[in-house]
């Protein structure tokens, strides 16, 4: 059986703000440590039937792109939950929420 591994290092301030986001994983095209700006993991704990969630960001990635981000995730929830579920009014109705998302942004808020 082939193993995957991910890894993340975090560079905390003294009040424990991330100041640098690194990660690595054994399927990444390039070796070695790559920076981010910012890292969403959920993962699903079967036991207990709900998320658990990490959200990280470094203090100096601009609030555009973080707005950017969350959009790009939840865009990349729609085709997981396509491709898992095959439900394609639910992913419908994902995309439709990015995309009223999208024109909130370009109208400057």
């Amino acid at each position: 059986m082939k193993k995957s591994t991910i890894q993340f290092s975090i560079d905390l301030d003294d009040n424990n703000v991330p100041e640098k986001i690194m990660w690595d994983a054994t399927d990444k095209p390039e070796t070695g440590f790559t920076e981010a700006k910012s890292i969403s993991i959920s993962l699903w704990d079967h036991e207990q039937k709900n998320t658990m969630r990490i959200d990280l960001w470094t203090k100096d990635m601009p609030v555009e792109e973080m707005k950017k981000f969350y959009i790009d995730c939840i865009g990349g929830l729609s085709q997981s939950v396509l491709s898992s579920t095959g439900d394609e009014h639910m992913a419908a109705e994902i995309n439709a929420l990015c995309e009223k998302l999208v024109k909130y942004i370009r109208s400057g808020s």
